[in-house]
């Protein structure tokens, strides 16, 4: 297993090392003849760019003469960008270092925007979760309560998380088909926190990774954090290419593979079982370890809960599986509950990795988890599935009213549409529905690369009926009213 590596640039990555490349920065950017002044429109671009966590903070800009010749502008405008984005705090120079990347004072970056709250008056479309019953919340604390004093005497660390819900979440997985001991299991802080600390144990800077096309967009994030090299693979509106995946994995010999093959965030998708087996031998022909996200996996609206994914592998075949699960998806994102399904021994070392950076969980809220794992088939809460196929169906219906010339592929399970507008306005449409009171995500956010997926959005049904139906007329209306065009229209290519 590789350990950390001394910071490097690495080639090919989008802002995977400490220096940004031209030819990478360029194919972010808009076209600079395409508007003036040219270095005005250039440094906006940059400076969203920046705050949408697509450039990471203090990273290199590339050279004045290198990014004009990529731009195919002259030195005189890349100068003019860099002054601007000095002066509004978006980079500062250092002698001799370059130009660096930074936040300005005052301003939040997207990442942490997308996860707050909005005015009374809005509507949140970005985020694709759920609020737990009051009512729920309220009976599982009472019943924990007593139990909480109990640990209260402990000195409540667990690295490895609560024995007993390390061993609710082992009997889950054997329960749902495949044998599994409390041991190789570790609770997380959500499911993010499982893949980090995978991220940082089995991979090194410049790794390379097989990743869906699109995917997660924190899971993306953090790959780029981690300076990994993404490989990616497409998922089209019928799924997965089985054949693609294991010439990927042939080719590339990724160190790992992160997958979502249960309602895929965001395409809805559902990987047949023939293709989980085939997959699971490329990847232990390639020596790649499988990071499977099953977050989403219980919530099927359409057909049964699907088995784990690592279930399809053959006898001494799960050697290099990571399962990762979470509550957020079916319970509630504020208990920050997750885990992860791994070989024993990289349980062990998973845990002493993490325990650099929390010592363990909340005591608290994995006994509520555990309480909340324990009532009926320990699945999302009652009425839950049915509540969601009734939003479902409230939103295609409004989408099919307002905005019949979209599409979509109506998804087995899972918690969004993934739908085709017909056209690449989406980044434009999202910015300009935030002044109809509504905030939603384009396609682009969930893409490997810049320029592409401009003709999707995706939309979740995890509001109630009338608020869905709300959201779309506001939709139609700003779209009626007329868009600015975006960066991605302006200049639609963009290099590899």
């Amino acid at each position: 297993m590789a350990g950390p590596q001394p910071s490097r640039p690495v080639e090919g990555a989008p802002h995977g090392g400490r220096t940004l490349g031209s030819r990478q920065l360029a194919a972010m950017l808009p076209d600079p003849s395409g508007a003036r002044p040219a270095y005005r429109h250039l440094a906006r671009a940059i400076g969203t760019l920046i705050l949408d966590g697509r450039i990471a903070l203090h990273v290199r800009l590339p050279a004045e003469r290198e990014l004009a010749a990529a731009l195919g502008t002259s030195r005189a405008t890349v100068t003019a960008v860099y002054d601007l984005l000095r002066a509004s705090g978006h980079a500062h120079s250092r002698q001799g270092a370059g130009t660096w990347t930074a936040l300005p004072e005052g301003r939040t970056p997207r990442g942490v925007t997308r996860a707050l709250g909005l005015p009374d008056t809005a509507i949140d479309l970005a985020r694709a979760s759920l609020g737990l019953p009051e009512r729920t919340l309220a009976d599982a604390l009472a019943r924990v309560a007593p139990r909480v004093a109990e640990h209260a005497r402990t000195p409540g660390y667990h690295p490895y998380g609560l024995p007993e819900l390390r061993a609710a979440v082992a009997e889950r997985f054997t329960r749902r088909g495949l044998a599994t001991v409390p041991d190789q299991i570790l609770v997380t802080a959500g499911a993010q926190h499982a893949l980090t600390l995978v991220l940082g144990l089995l991979s090194a800077p410049g790794d390379r990774i097989a990743v869906e096309n699109p995917s997660y967009p924190n899971a993306l994030e953090a790959m780029r954090r981690a300076r990994l090299r993404t490989v990616p693979v497409p998922v089209a509106d019928t799924g997965w290419d089985a054949g693609i995946v294991e010439s990927t994995l042939r080719q590339a010999v990724p160190q790992l593979a992160y997958l979502i093959p249960d309602f895929h965030n965001p395409t809805g998708c559902l990987m047949p079982d023939g293709e989980r087996a085939r997959i699971l031998r490329a990847a232990q022909h390639a020596g790649t370890w499988l990071v499977v996200d099953e977050t989403l996996t219980e919530l099927a609206l359409d057909v049964p809960a699907p088995a784990p994914f690592a279930s399809h592998a053959p006898p001494g075949g799960t050697g290099q599986v990571i399962t990762v699960g979470s509550m957020s998806k079916t319970h509630w994102a504020g208990l920050r509950v997750g885990w992860l399904r791994a070989p024993s021994r990289l349980v062990t070392e998973l845990a002493a990795q993490r325990v650099a950076s929390d010592m363990g969980g909340s005591v608290l809220d994995q006994l509520l988890a555990l309480d909340l794992l324990s009532g009926a088939d320990g699945g999302p809460p009652p009425d839950r599935l049915t509540r969601l196929r009734g939003q479902r169906a409230a939103l295609t219906a409004a989408l099919a009213e307002h905005l019949p010339r979209w599409t979509w592929q109506l998804p087995p399970g899972g918690l969004s549409l993934w739908v085709d507008l017909g056209e690449p306005v989406a980044s434009a449409l999202a910015e300009r529905v935030l002044d109809y009171g509504v905030r939603i995500e384009g396609g682009a956010y969930f893409a490997t690369d810049p320029g592409i997926f401009e003709q999707r959005l995706r939309i979740p049904y995890t509001a109630e009926p009338d608020t869905l139906r709300e959201a779309v007329q506001r939709m139609a209306t700003a779209l009626a009213d007329g868009l600015p065009p975006s960066a991605a229209t302006r200049r639609p290519h963009w290099v590899a």
